[in-house]
């Protein structure tokens, strides 16, 4: 296992007060492990105890030969998989147990486990991911980077008027062309009014003149994700879609400027936010400034009103402000951000400037 990241885990449980906990979900489990494991609807848990007595518990379906640094425990489709993580397992302690383990499962445990306290562990892990190592930042970096070339060669092809559906393909194959191993999340590709539905699924839809396009797009390289959104105008744009666009991007620029360690996310999401509302745009504002992101596209946190945590250098997570006028047009402008400790490292550097594609 990876020690510094242990170790991190480690500390916080003892902080806690959580001597021993059941690790389920499978970034989580490749965080520490380096390994992926996707095991379907079979068990696979990480027991992780302050003792050091830690244990992989993994079906015989998935032969990982590899080194983990953790000793393994095998059992097949027969046995009773819970029962047998219930004999190593401290049943006089509090356990902490992952948010994602399926519910048959804790059932189980708790029944063999008798009164034991369980608690959500997954808080804990979730917080020690937030805060990228150095590794990560660089992971991190090189995602953005080929997504920014990505972007490039899709805005390129607008002219060729290919659906939405289809341009999902290509970029696919962009993706892969440039050595990812795919998409990071289902990208949304948007044109004219469609661009007004803040998660709109392609479809078969196709691009016209004056069409505000949305590009949300991430790939996946090395086990880290990207998520950048460019929107552009096809042939030309109106008055009040230029507007409209200039607003998303200072609201996006002004979040961006207050980002620093220390500050709080709800701050963050006020001055994108309050930017759009003075403008008389704030009802079109339909979802959060920001998310966190690395393993997952959604990793835990967000840029929100609601979330009064403090930022924290290392911490790397989108801005990405929008404006979206049912049947007019759709605008939204996203970058990613690495905290630093005097503010903050702009991962995309794809122009954002307002953009009109011949």
């Amino acid at each position: 296992m990876n020690k510094q990241r242990l170790n991190k885990l480690l500390k916080e449980m003892e902080r806690q007060n959580i001597p021993q906990m059941l690790v389920s979900d499978s970034a989580a489990i490749f965080y520490l492990t380096g390994k992926w494991i996707h095991p379907g609807e079979r068990m696979l848990a990480l027991y992780i105890n302050l003792k050091g007595s830690h244990k992989l518990f993994i079906n015989e379906l998935f032969p990982v030969q590899d080194d983990l640094g953790v000793e393994k425990i095998w059992f097949n489709d027969t046995q009773d998989a819970v029962e047998i993580v219930s004999k190593y397992v401290d049943k006089e302690k509090p356990m902490g147990v992952d948010k994602n383990w399926p519910a048959r499962f804790l059932l189980r445990l708790m029944e063999l486990k008798g009164g034991s306290t369980f608690v959500n562990g997954s808080a804990i892990l979730d917080r020690v991911r937030m805060c990228k190592d150095e590794k990560e930042k660089d992971l991190m970096r090189e995602a953005s980077r080929i997504n920014d070339i990505s972007v490039d060669k899709l805005i390129k092809l607008i002219p060729e008027k290919h659906s939405e559906k289809k341009m999902g393909q290509l970029l696919l194959s962009i993706y892969e062309d440039l050595g990812c191993e795919g998409h990071s999340f289902d990208p949304i590709i948007a044109y004219g009014a469609n661009a007004a539905d803040p998660h709109h699924e392609i479809d078969n839809s196709t691009v016209k003149e004056g069409d505000s396009v949305i590009l949300d797009i991430g790939c996946r390289k090395n086990s880290y994700c990207a998520d950048m959104t460019r929107t552009v105008f096809y042939k030309h744009a109106s008055d009040k879609a230029k507007e409209v666009y200039n607003i998303v991007l200072e609201a996006n620029k002004r979040a961006i400027d207050v980002v620093k360690a220390g500050v709080r996310f709800c701050d963050i999401d006020a001055a994108a936010r309050n930017y759009i509302e003075d403008h008389g745009y704030g009802k079109y504002f339909t979802h959060r400034t920001g998310h966190s992101i690395g393993i997952e596209v959604h990793d835990f946190g967000d840029v929100s009103s609601a979330n009064t945590d403090r930022v924290q250098p290392g911490q790397i997570f989108s801005i990405e402000p929008g404006i979206y006028l049912t049947g007019e047009v759709g605008v939204r402008i996203e970058d990613l951000v690495l905290v630093t400790e005097d503010g903050c490292e702009v991962l995309n550097k794809y122009d954002k400037e307002l953009m009109i594609i011949e």
